[in-house]
């Protein structure tokens, strides 16, 4: 499916048919494209570059649509990236998680720091993180996969 051009986010460099590729939801994702561009929330004179999941009903481009500036997309990355590596280890905590410390790290960024913690205050945090922990395991293989395209890529830009 062709991403529209004529919304107000410009795409410049497209993926179409995502929805093909999209982790278990391949081949009936309303999720239809991925693209980098102009962003939509522009005021003259000031330029933005965003990433966009472009979404479509099945009638008409979704209003639900993502749109998210590009250090936000790296930083989601490196998020989920250090999630799943504390599940990794996780099992070593009865609960999957240290009661008394839920901070798994604080990575440096940009002069400040990114916390990375257990949401203790989820009243079903004990219910919630087994859960979570269950289906990450069942997506290891996509996201291994990702992952390591991913690192491939870092690497041949000199990142690794």
């Amino acid at each position: 499916m062709k991403i529209p051009t004529t919304l107000k986010h410009k795409p410049v460099i497209v993926s179409e048919d995502y929805d093909k590729i999209d982790g278990k939801w391949s081949n009936h994702s309303d999720a239809k494209g991925l693209s980098v561009g102009l962003a939509q929330w522009n005021d003259r004179g000031k330029l933005d570059i965003s990433a966009k999941i472009w979404r479509y009903t099945g009638e008409k481009w979704s209003r639900q649509s993502e749109e998210i500036p590009l250090h936000r997309a790296i930083d989601l990355s490196i998020f989920v990236c250090r999630t799943m590596q504390y599940f990794r280890e996780a099992y070593k905590y009865e609960k999957l998680y240290d009661e008394n410390n839920p901070l798994i790290d604080r990575i440096p960024l940009h002069g400040g720091a990114m916390d990375v913690s257990v949401c203790t205050d989820n009243n079903m945090i004990d219910e919630d993180i087994k859960l979570f922990r269950d289906e990450l395991a069942k997506e290891d293989e996509q996201l291994g996969q990702r992952l390591f395209r991913l690192g491939a890529i870092l690497k041949e830009m000199g990142y690794c």
